[in-house]
């Protein structure tokens, strides 16, 4: 039997998020094989697993109403770094498609063992850029249902690495603090120049997500080369 904490119980029935025991006992693994590498490579800074359970797995698991509600059936989650939010969604919507974008070589290596491990079939995992991946040309531009994201960056930043993945009328849900109104005060540049709106903000427990529509095709310019998104923000530093 998987011990898994009252509160985390507790906020799953709160949340109105029912999972099945296979699917708690997979997310009990993902825990283990998380902190189990954290010994070698940096994948959290959370040092309690059981604060894990709240902290890391029931944020992750807030988008799943919303992407449920989008019908989305390919999604990206872009800096997947130790797979949050997307090995949780993953376990949890066996009949989406995930592929896990992370250009850390070590994180990919994590991601990829972890899947199998956890006998994923529906995760792919791509050690690449998203500025690469995003260019004119590139299969993955304008190729993706819905794109999920959290820690990544300043929203401006996170806008012009995600937008352009996403077919015309795709979604992009992004995890967020505190900071999500002020992030978004200086993103109104970016997403007025990337053609996209915000549609919600929605609190939760672990935080707010910023929900934003891709509302026209992605000017050619967008993305610029790797590291330039985040050394030069579309509108400036927030």
């Amino acid at each position: 039997m998987v011990d898994i904490p009252s509160d985390f119980r507790r906020a799953l029935r709160e949340q109105h998020l029912e999972l099945e025991p296979d699917e708690l006992e997979r997310l009990a693994r993902y825990l283990d094989l998380l902190y189990e590498a954290n010994a070698t490579t940096n994948l959290t800074a959370v040092r309690d697993p059981r604060e894990a359970w709240n902290r890391h797995l029931l944020d992750s698991l807030s988008l799943l109403p919303l992407i449920r509600s989008v019908g989305a059936r390919r999604v990206l989650d872009l800096g997947s770094g130790g797979g949050l939010p997307g090995i949780p969604l993953a376990v949890t919507m066996p009949d989406i498609e995930f592929m896990l974008l992370e250009a850390t070589g070590k994180k990919a290596a994590f991601l990829e063992s972890t899947a199998r491990e956890l006998g994923l079939d529906n995760v792919v995992v791509l050690d690449e850029r998203a500025e690469t991946i995003g260019e004119p040309g590139c299969v993955h531009r304008g190729g993706w249902d819905l794109v999920t994201a959290r820690a990544v960056g300043a929203m401006n930043v996170l806008l012009e690495l995600s937008i352009p993945l996403l077919v015309e009328g795709g979604v992009l849900l992004a995890i967020k603090g505190e900071r999500a109104g002020a992030e978004l005060e200086v993103a109104s540049e970016a997403l007025r120049v990337l053609k996209c709106r915000v549609v919600e903000r929605r609190r939760t427990p672990t935080g707010t997500i910023v929900v934003v529509e891709k509302t026209d095709r992605t000017p050619p310019d967008y993305p610029r080369r790797p590291g330039e998104p985040k050394r030069q923000p579309i509108g400036g530093r927030g």
